[in-house]
């Protein structure tokens, strides 16, 4: 089955939200998905700790650079979809991690030293593939925390320059919402938030929906496993 595998060399940069959106998605769609959680604060383990986690959706906490890639074999016996949150920096774990992936999601904000730090991951997701005997290894910028109104000069900038220089960049950006902080607050999924105490939780459904169909869409384009064919995100 399917990985997909979140990566940037930068903290903060929207991994973990990505990471449980996507998930909580696919498993509210009906389909099997296990999340390991790579990144050494553990945002992901302490969401999943809390109520309303899909019971669908496995969580794998316990990983490091000798056991990531029997995790990730594993999970892919027992989920039609499994995701990876990697720690903020380049390290032994992450290569193993990226060198796995059916697509690997590069989160980034829409600055010029976020962008740096995107292109770094690109540069590990190419790096990878070469010492891989050249198998391609699929990779994507998703710009996180932008404006739903107004897309910054900055960020058109930096859009076009990946999509210049051969990047693939989502469509659908993953727009900065309180509903998805109050997951972390919270726990459980977007559809389990109480809308008297969160605001905009049918926009950020809109958009993480999005998000979830993108990839979706990238997987079959590149070949993923004929499995994913039946899964469609409601």
């Amino acid at each position: 089955m399917p990985s997909i595998v979140f990566a940037s060399p930068k903290g903060g940069a929207g991994k973990s939200t990505s990471a449980v959106l996507l998930a909580t998605e696919l498993a509210n769609s009906g389909a099997t998905v296990t999340l390991v959680d790579a990144d050494p604060n553990k945002p992901v383990s302490r969401w999943a700790k809390k109520p309303g986690k899909p019971a669908s959706l496995a969580v794998i906490a316990d990983v490091d650079e000798e056991t990531i890639t029997g995790q990730i074999k594993d999970a892919r016996t027992k989920s039609q979809f499994v995701i990876v949150d990697l720690e903020g920096t380049a390290s032994a774990m992450v290569t193993f991690a990226i060198g796995m992936a059916n697509l690997v999601i590069v989160p980034t904000q829409g600055s010029q030293l976020d962008a740096a730090e995107a292109v770094r991951a690109i540069k590990l997701v190419r790096n990878t593939e070469a010492s891989r005997d050249g198998r391609k290894i699929p990779a994507a910028v998703l710009f996180t925390r932008t404006n739903a109104a107004i897309e910054t000069r900055d960020l058109k900038e930096i859009r076009a320059q990946f999509i210049g220089n051969g990047v693939p960049v989502f469509d659908t950006q993953v727009v900065e919402r309180a509903a998805y902080r109050a997951l972390f607050s919270y726990g459980g999924t977007l559809k389990t938030l109480d809308a008297k105490e969160v605001a905009g939780i049918a926009a950020a459904l809109t958009n993480a929906r999005a998000f979830a169909g993108e990839v979706i869409g990238i997987l079959k384009r590149n070949g993923a496993p004929a499995s994913i064919k039946h899964a469609e995100v409601a």
